[in-house]
């Protein structure tokens, strides 16, 4: 199964990784040679308030970096799910993490991917990595890259210091192939 992922929408809080895990998006787009854009979008209170990332990869020139109606939408919290799934595609997916984002009424015409992220990445000693588990099941339900520019692009936005958690990343972005 593959879905279509050309316009993606990470939301959550400040603190979740939601930018970092756009840019790891943008540069595995960008290494599979396709166009790419990048905007992320914070309030005021970084660490706690509401942040959202709009990746684009395509084919073709990009004509908005600004995404409002996203193919795939990655939701890290309730508030973030229940503001951003009305604005998914019909045929789109909505990737949430379970463990946080709880949704009342989903939608029936998308595809509803429930990852327990945050509980995983507790139980899995990957702390601070919920962000990277729902990539890895965006990346797995996309086939946007082999898993060669994915390691290459996670390696490319680790900073130097953090270069000891590339290890941990890859583990995080391949459980949900389990």
């Amino acid at each position: 199964m593959s879905v279509k992922a050309e316009n993606i929408l990470i939301a959550g809080f400040g603190g979740q990784g939601i930018l970092f895990a756009g840019k790891l998006l943008a540069y595995i787009g960008l290494l599979a040679g396709k166009e790419v854009s990048w905007l992320p979008s914070y309030g005021p209170a970084m660490r706690g308030g509401t942040c959202n990332c709009s990746v684009c990869i395509s084919d073709n020139p990009i004509g908005s970096p600004l995404v409002l109606a996203p193919d795939v939408l990655i939701a890290m919290n309730t508030p973030s799910a229940a503001r951003f799934i009305p604005t998914v595609k019909p045929g789109g997916a909505a990737i949430l993490d379970s463990t946080l984002a709880v949704v009342e009424q989903p939608r029936n015409d998308i595809e509803t991917f429930l990852v327990p992220a945050t509980a995983l990445a507790g139980e899995r000693d990957l702390s601070g990595m919920a962000n990277i588990i729902l990539l890895g099941k965006l990346l797995s339900v996309t086939e946007l890259a082999s898993p060669e520019i994915i390691e290459k692009a996670l390696a490319k936005v680790i900073p130097a210091r953090k270069a000891h958690l590339l290890e941990a990343n890859l583990k995080a972005l391949n459980l949900t192939k389990i």
